[in-house]
């Protein structure tokens, strides 16, 4: 089948297992990210694809053809592989300007076909006027758009991007993000990713590999992640969440913000609940709750009324965190302006698909 194939990769940097039995699919056209903390194993799993590292266990398949091999210690040679790389440096040559930069390492064959094909790629993405510049005269936004260009140039068959965003300030990250994903779309590429931004995946991926201590702990499209995550890690990496410790009784968990369903665990359980702060709905004392559109169905009332505590705006939202009545502070992020006044009491339900309900280990 075409595309990238990870096989069963494991990989130790003398006594440190970086990973673990890790495979990895990526279909044509098909954008995936590897999504995990530092020292996951994320970038090492890159560099092996590419062939940058030698492979010890496994295999790595690109377009049918198995490219390396840990059993029989084959090893193609990266430039053989038809792999595009951009990692976090860019890398450009500081004595080429940016067209020569984008053309360097192009096929002569190549090169009349691939002339017109940059000269569109330099136009999607806002370049032409810099073709004769130097990268030492670009921003750190327009030297990223080059070097992805430059990856792209040759037509390889797979794209290996190694946190391409993370040198960039927060202003001008979304637009280029949007970018670079319209242009790798347009390629038909096989693209894997790699970063740490949960945001940035969301963003861009069709599929998400959400990594740990060097092995794939969920994979799913950024939607199942996100409300359906596998464990306690992957729904605390997307963000923060708010905690309460709980036992099963009768098919569902009491918290101080309600009652929530757990029919997949048995009675007597104890577990973690866990509240994002989206999924609290706030009203003044003397007003209902309303759902925002996506909520499911009935949102879940709490009993009575909290305390505000402090109440900040974000923007497009507001930060508000309130207390219960053990003390205990809760974090919420409400969309829009909602900012009441420290000690004001609110009212409070909450969105059901943003509790997550985890077996205490």
């Amino acid at each position: 089948m075409s595309g990238l194939h990870l096989r069963a990769i494991s990989h130790a940097f003398g006594s440190n297992q970086v990973l673990s039995g890790v495979s990895v699919f990526v279909a044509p056209g098909e954008l995936v990210c590897l999504l995990g903390p530092s020292g996951c194993g994320k970038t090492t799993l890159l560099r092996l694809a590419a062939g940058l590292e030698t492979l010890q266990t496994g295999q790595v398949e690109i377009n049918d053809q198995i490219v390396a091999d840990g059993a029989s210690a084959r090893q193609m040679p990266p430039e053989q592989r038809g792999v595009g790389l951009m990692f976090q440096d860019y890398a450009l040559f500081p004595h080429l300007n940016v067209r020569d930069n984008i053309a360097f390492g192009i096929d002569a064959a190549k090169g009349g076909r691939r002339s017109a094909w940059i000269d569109e790629a330099l136009a999607t993405m806002g370049l032409t006027e810099y073709a004769d510049s130097y990268p030492h005269t670009l921003s750190g936004g327009q030297q990223q758009r080059v070097a992805l260009i430059r990856a792209l140039a040759p037509g390889p068959q797979i794209l290996l991007l190694d946190e391409p965003f993370s040198g960039l300030d927060v202003t001008r990250r979304a637009q280029i993000r949007a970018d670079t994903l319209e242009l790798v779309k347009k390629s038909g590429v096989a693209t894997l990713m790699v970063t740490h931004d949960p945001e940035e995946a969301m963003f861009m991926a069709d599929r998400i590999l959400v990594m740990n201590e060097g092995r794939v702990v969920q994979d799913g499209s950024p939607v199942d992640l996100y409300f359906q995550p596998a464990d306690a890690f992957v729904a605390e990496f997307f963000g923060p969440v708010n905690r309460f410790a709980a036992t099963v009784r009768g098919g569902s968990v009491d918290t101080p913000l309600g009652r929530f369903a757990t029919p997949s665990l048995k009675d007597g359980t104890a577990v973690n609940v866990m509240i994002r702060p989206e999924g609290f709905r706030l009203s003044t004392e003397d007003a209902t709750p309303q759902p925002m559109p996506g909520d499911p169905g009935d949102l879940t009332a709490a009993p009575g009324t909290f305390e505000i505590v402090t109440a900040r705006p974000l923007g497009r939202s507001s930060f508000v965190v309130f207390r219960l009545a053990d003390g205990k502070s809760v974090e919420a992020r409400i969309p829009g302006v909602f900012l009441p006044a420290p000690g004001s009491r609110v009212r409070v339900a909450v969105n059901a698909r943003q509790v997550h309900v985890f077996e205490t280990r």
